[in-house]
């Protein structure tokens, strides 16, 4: 029969949009198909108007075998098919299918990782469990020497379908349930490295830090949310990658490069996760947060074509030369009057010997706009600038605060600029919770045999760490909530009956929980000692972990042998 193979292919082309709708819920924009050269032609395909794109690659599955290159061919079903394929996904699609109520937080937070085997899915809940329980312990520690669950711990992350970003994809839904009920959340964006050096045999890392060093690791740029009282709501974002030794050197050129061929493209990567998640909570304002490192024009103009989306609050890099008009940014600013004076709470530096202290700062601001650097070919920025510039400090302060803060928000008066200030403080969070990952969780002694397996095992740590975090924060923001929102019967009751020597029958004030676990961990909770850090929580988590388990035999035997 005369053009009977097009005339069929027409039939279901005219058909299929319709019925893929009716059957899985999305239409198609593009049909794909493949012609072996060797056998066809695809004479029926180009008279039903399909389009030759090109070849495949010719990979074959068949060891020492080459495979045939085969012919590519497209059919577009809509116009605009281009621009709808190149669309970035929403976050969390899962969200209309969330369930109301969750067994317990490790649920909640991974219920909607990708993994098609609800046999992964139990066991990803009990590691972050087992994780959570026992912070920085190696895993088979953490699995308390099970060899059964030991075992099904390094499967799964050996598992092909297992990876960093199907494993977060569930904790940045919940995520995003918690920044829905605030109006402004900081979602702050940094870098930290991790080192492997002592772990010859994995494979798969890049090198970090000087080349003297010698070291090998990852480097892992991540974003958490924030309220603007410091408490963590969960990551937002996280990049992960191991540099290619090849491209040793790449920063001495690194002005002749494109931003997508520079590190610095992580910056814009971050800003454009956050302004997805902030099409999904339009009544909170989200607020990009970075340090002097975050100080590139093309962030700021990714803001600027971005009307619509998160603002930005980055503290400006001296060294960058930053010009208004033709004055450098910091010499146009110290013409603007003094708006007034705020005093800060400046943590320790440790590793400068530097101990914490109230700094006095007295502030300007001004509405800015700046210029492009030479090389660019972008549009000069209009932004507002607040400056703060410690004054009557001790001698022995050796880096005296001298912070600019560029951002998309007005600041029209002093209050506003004391709130930016206040938000920019808000980033040594962060950093706290790098903390956490390393010395608490010790993500840095993960011993696993490729990078692969390393990132999908740091993902259920930075959740782990996260709630360490949130912890502690918690008892600060909300002391008088009741901590059963973090603990489980068994883990208050114990935790009471040690300090008061009584069980409960009611569950303590969060305050009250979270003190006692620090103490657990060494917090002596004298007058002057304040809330307990996050050091003293995670040692507590450990050994309340072990409390709770010999508190839960010693019930079951007196149950047994008294009755109920």
């Amino acid at each position: 029969m005369p053009n009977l193979a097009s005339h069929v292919l027409g039939l279901a082309i005219s058909r299929i949009g319709d019925d893929w709708e009716a059957r899985y819920g999305l239409r198609p924009v593009l049909l794909e198909t493949f012609v072996d050269p060797t056998r066809f032609i695809g004479t029926c395909y180009r008279a039903a108007n399909w389009i030759k794109i090109g070849k495949t690659s010719g990979r074959t599955y068949k060891i020492g075998q080459e495979g045939v290159k085969k012919d590519i061919l497209i059919y577009p079903l809509c116009e605009n098919w281009q621009e709808i394929l190149c669309k970035e996904p929403q976050v969390c699609s899962a969200s209309k299918r969330r369930p109301a109520c969750f067994d317990d937080w490790a649920e909640e937070e991974f219920w909607a990782a990708d993994l098609d085997d609800t046999r992964l899915k139990k066991r990803l809940y009990t590691m972050a469990r087992d994780f959570f329980s026992q912070p920085g312990s190696l895993v088979p520690q953490a699995c308390e020497g099970s060899i059964a669950k030991t075992t099904g711990a390094y499967r799964f992350f050996d598992n092909k379908q297992v990876n960093m970003k199907k494993l977060l994809d569930g904790h940045t839904e919940s995520t995003v349930e918690r920044i829905k009920s605030h109006d402004v959340v900081l979602a702050v964006q940094d870098s930290t490295t991790l080192n492997y050096t002592a772990h010859p045999s994995t494979k798969g890392l890049g090198p970090i830090g000087t080349k003297a060093q010698r070291g090998k690791g990852m480097i892992v740029h991540d974003t958490m949310a924030f309220t603007v009282h410091g408490t963590p709501l969960g990551l937002v974002d996280v990049q992960c990658w191991a540099r290619d030794p090849k491209e040793a050197g790449k920063k001495h050129r690194r002005k002749q490069l494109p931003i997508e061929e520079k590190e610095s493209m992580k910056w814009l990567t971050s800003y454009r996760s956050v302004a997805r998640i902030d099409k999904l909570c339009p009544q909170t304002k989200l607020v990009s947060v970075g340090d002097r490192e975050s100080d590139i024009y093309e962030l700021f103009d990714e803001a600027r074509k971005t009307p619509d989306g998160p603002d930005l609050l980055i503290r400006a890099e001296r060294s960058r030369s930053r010009k208004v008009e033709d004055q450098y940014l910091w010499d146009s600013i110290s013409h603007e009057d003094v708006a007034g004076y705020r005093e800060i709470r400046v943590p320790a530096r440790p590793k400068k010997k530097q101990p914490a202290r109230d700094a006095k700062l007295e502030i300007r601001f001004a509405k800015v706009e700046l210029k492009p650097p030479r090389s660019s070919k972008l549009p000069p920025l209009s932004l507002w600038a607040v400056h703060a510039l410690e004054i009557e400090y001790a001698a022995n302060v050796k880096s005296p605060l001298d912070w600019m803060i560029l951002t998309t928000i007005a600041v029209t008066n002093f209050e506003d600029a004391c709130e930016r200030l206040d938000w920019y403080t808000q980033r040594w969070n962060i950093e706290i919770y790098h903390k956490i990952l390393k010395s608490g969780c010790r993500i840095e002694d993960r011993w696993l045999d490729s990078a692969k397996k390393l990132e999908a095992s740091l993902a259920v740590d930075m959740v782990v760490g996260w709630r360490v975090h949130w912890l502690t924060k918690a008892a600060r923001e909300t002391p008088d909530g009741p901590c059963d929102i973090f603990f489980d019967e068994n883990e208050w009751r114990c935790l009471t009956a040690h300090s008061t020597k009584k069980i409960p029958s009611e569950p303590p004030s969060l305050k009250t929980a979270v003190r006692a676990v620090a103490k657990l961990g060494g917090f002596l909770g004298r007058k002057g000692d304040g809330d307990p850090g996050v050091t003293t929580v995670w040692r507590g988590v450990i050994k309340l972990e072990a409390m709770t388990i010999g508190f839960t035999a010693a019930l079951a035997y007196y149950r047994q042998r008294d009755g109920p």
